[in-house]
């Protein structure tokens, strides 16, 4: 039996996605991950893609019901990246990507309570909803990523 198609469209959506995140950070400095250059309580792009892989993780996982994964959200917008933060992502990407395998099998009706973050842990919601906010939630950070890194050029 050949994957479930609406499971390998949102690979695909997935897929590129990552590979924006991954384009995103290739060849940044460790200060240039961790700089925060519109300044105060915003985002670093190390928090960006922290909190992105995070997210879309739990949402897939909610979505697939499969396990939910192990999460400190709150510790993903303190994060700190370091030399190995290129590799540690892309051990993120393979897990989200192995959520969506072949095999898997989804009920968009299933209802399940998203519980790693307080204000939605009395919200369930449905199979279908959290593909569609996983995908759409990506979308969003993928948009502050490129926006933190415009900040990061110089002015011509």
């Amino acid at each position: 039996m050949g994957a479930d198609p609406a499971i390998a469209a949102f690979r695909e959506v997935l897929d590129e996605g990552l590979d924006e995140l991954r384009r995103g950070i290739a060849d940044l400095s460790v200060e240039e991950l961790n700089a925060r250059p519109a300044g105060g309580e915003t985002n670093s792009i190390a928090v960006i893609v922290t909190h992105t892989v995070g997210a879309t993780m739990s949402w897939l996982s909610l979505a697939t019901n499969a396990p939910l994964p192990p999460r400190d959200r709150d510790a993903e917008f303190v994060t700190v990246a370091d030399e190995g933060f290129a590799a540690w992502a892309e051990q993120r990407f393979a897990d989200c990507r192995a959520i969506l395998h072949d095999d898997v099998r989804w009920d968009p009706s299933l209802v399940r309570t998203p519980d790693w973050n307080p204000h939605l842990a009395e919200e369930p919601r449905t199979a279908a909803y959290a593909v569609a906010h996983a995908l759409e939630h990506l979308g969003e950070h993928i948009g502050h990523l490129h926006m933190t890194a415009e900040l990061l050029r110089p002015a011509d």
